[in-house]
């Protein structure tokens, strides 16, 4: 097995042992980017140079602790110093900070090795990657499909063995469904569980930092280098957390799981409904108590989450005007036709749907019939889970309704688009976390199903989750990509 095909807790352990060398697997992920990188598209940028100068540094040093040594890379919304931040944006597209988000310093404290940044739908708004300003991110397991979005280009490199893990934001299921579409582990945490300071917002209520991954133990190893509070995010909550690497247990024997009926009914395909009974069957050969709940708001989160956030996006994209962030038009003869112009040339088509719709929604006349109704809702959808919560432990149902769809199939119908998230954003609306594992397939593509637990009960789910995957074998399958070795 070449060494980019291992997972994290793999290289961890080939570092520790002295078998290889950080230089080694670097150069071997490079090779494999270069490889499929033109057929893949999950790179928005690239640096091998400073890649192979920092694995040389921790050779020399033979520190293999924690994530030493070891590549990943980012997507990019998340602030990096010294590398564009584009957001995938002609907006942002030659942006620079000169400071690390939170999640980036903490990687980079730890020694891990960044590769480069990940293509994503614009400013996190999209679901397949194909609104990227750049080009579209095709799915490894079949490349004339979407890899799922926002967080598409994450998913991508994760599944191609491009990294061994990524970071990815999720705001209404932009982790979980492309880890869905993917065929890997994506966490979504509780909202406030990991720092939002440095990333760029799309909608601050509701985005949320997590990790996409090959596996349940690559995720909690993540998750204990990056969660906690910090207090450059006002966001942020001050509530302890464990080791997540000791919620790695098989045993889930009495463990209280509910199944919403409402996420197994029309819209849902037939064989991801039945792949993930066959899957909620296997938590009962483990000794789980497997029941059907009901979940009675969740036909009206969609609308209300597509009010809340593109009302916070219109909010939050303001500052893009020409003025402080991005481009700027030079010719304009005024002010308000510089900011105009400005937003006109840097912004995509759906990005500039989004902010309308929101700018429309906190408007005169109608902030009380729309946005204020949203989030009234946003609270009834929170204390549906609440009172499953209080007698089951998890709550599992499919990620996605469909397998990924093909490359363009959706680009001219957004409605249709949208209702890809319909089973993830309830999650984010009432800010708890959620996970996607692999748990087989349909028509030779990956389905996902969807582990949601309390608020900070991480724990839970990754408990649950590895479970599920020490007792099946779905995560070990990998996409073929169509290409050879020897290129």
């Amino acid at each position: 097995m070449e060494l980019y095909q291992l997972s994290l807790h793999e290289l961890q352990d080939i570092l520790k042992k002295q078998d290889s060398s950080s230089e080694e697997i670097v150069l071997s992920i490079l090779k494999r980017i270069k490889l499929v990188e033109d057929n893949v598209k999950a790179f928005v940028t690239l640096d091998e140079e400073l890649a192979i100068e920092k694995a040389r540094k921790c050779d020399q040093e033979k520190d293999y602790t924690g994530i030493s040594g070891i590549p990943y890379a980012l997507k990019d919304l998340i602030c990096t110093r010294g590398m564009r931040t584009t957001c995938s944006s002609h907006m942002m597209e030659n942006f620079v900070p000169t400071y690390d988000a939170t999640v980036a310093a903490k990687l980079k404290e730890a020694k891990g090795i960044l590769l480069g940044k990940l293509n994503m739908d614009e400013f996190a708004m999209g679901s397949s990657t194909e609104n990227s300003a750049f080009y579209p991110t095709r799915n490894p397991w079949d490349l004339e499909r979407v890899p799922g979005g926002s967080s598409g280009g994450s998913a991508a490199a994760v599944a191609a063995d491009e990294a061994p893990f990524a970071l990815g934001t999720d705001t209404g299921g932009s982790i979980r469904q492309p880890a869905s579409y993917c065929g890997i582990v994506g966490l979504k945490p509780t909202y406030g569980r990991v720092s939002r300071s440095g990333v760029v917002a799309f909608a601050s209520s509701l985005d949320q930092v997590g990790v996409l991954s090959k596996n349940v133990r690559d995720c909690a190893i993540i998750l204990n280098i990056i969660a906690g509070h910090d207090p450059l995010d006002s966001t942020s909550v001050n509530v302890d957390f464990p080791d997540y690497t000791e919620s790695l247990s098989t045993d889930i024997k009495g463990l209280k799981i509910a199944y919403p009926q409402e996420y197994f009914q029309q819209g849902v395909d037939e064989e991801i409904k039945e792949v993930v009974k066959k899957a909620l069957l296997k938590y009962e050969e483990m000794g789980a108590v497997v029941e059907e709940v009901s979940l009675p708001h969740s036909e009206y989160a969609l609308a209300a989450y597509f009010l809340v956030s593109t009302a916070e996006a219109s909010a939050n994209l303001a500052r893009f005007d020409g003025v402080r962030y991005g481009i700027r038009d030079l010719e304009a003869e005024n002010v308000v036709e510089m900011f105009s112009n400005t937003r006109a040339a840097g912004f995509g088509d759906e990005v500039k749907r989004r902010i309308m719709l929101g700018t429309y929604a906190l408007s005169s006349g109608y902030y009380d019939a729309y946005y204020l109704k949203a989030l009234k809702v946003r609270r009834l959808i929170s204390n549906d889970f609440e009172k499953i919560f209080k007698d089951f432990d998890i709550i599992v149902s499919p990620t996605t309704p469909t397998t990924a769809f093909k490359l363009g199939e959706q680009n001219d119908n957004p409605l249709t688009l949208y209702m890809n998230d319909i089973l993830t954003v309830p999650i984010n609306l009432a800010g708890l976390p959620g996970m996607s594992v692999p748990c087989g397939f349909a028509a030779g593509l990956p389905v996902g199903m969807q582990i949601i637990a309390r608020p900070f009960d991480e724990a839970a789910i990754i408990r649950a989750a590895y479970a599920y995957e020490q007792y099946t074998d779905h995560h070990t399958v990998k996409p073929l990509l169509g290409v050879k070795e020897n290129g």
